[in-house]
């Protein structure tokens, strides 16, 4: 699908007051919702069609962004002088595990080593390791199994 038919669905969406839309063109398919999750049930629901474009589209990503962006905030606010926070390199889906039901890579307390391997971000059906640039010991893990992250949205803090 074409950014620039993206692009028109979103303000399609601004102008009609419309809270929600999802297009299927062939086998690529597109949804965006201007609903907090919250509101729709809890959690947010991402389907493997519907995230896709979402990933590569950072205009598309602000109603996940508006939901998220709270819990986040508060727990980076403000860092402890010690703390050291490690940041998301590129757009994606966060996973903690090698794979579905494996054991997470790292749990809050566990000591890491510089070059580690932390969690797995999959952008544009790659799996990135992103691993520890600092060692220390794990205080806090700011994103969920399947969360989409953005560039430098705050994942670990590393005391």
């Amino acid at each position: 699908m074409d950014i620039r038919k993206i692009k028109k669905l979103i303000e399609l969406l601004e102008e009609s007051g419309i809270a929600e839309i999802e297009i299927k063109e062939g086998e690529e398919a597109v949804r965006i919702s201007r609903m907090p999750a919250a509101v729709a049930g809890g959690y947010p629901h991402y389907s493997p069609m519907g995230s896709l474009p979402m990933a590569m589209n950072p205009q598309l990503e602000a109603p996940v962004k508006a939901v998220a962006a709270p819990v986040a905030e508060s727990a980076a606010a403000k860092p402890k002088p010690n703390e050291h926070v490690i940041t998301a390199p590129m757009v994606g889906t966060f996973y903690a595990s090698p794979s579905p039901g494996a054991k997470a890579f790292i749990e809050i307390g566990d000591e890491i080593k510089m070059g580690q391997v932390l969690c797995i971000i999959e952008a544009m059906k790659m799996m990135n390791q992103i691993e520890a640039d600092k060692a220390g010991k794990v205080t806090s893990i700011m994103a969920r199994n399947g969360d989409p992250v953005e560039f430098g949205q705050p994942l670990f803090v590393v005391e």
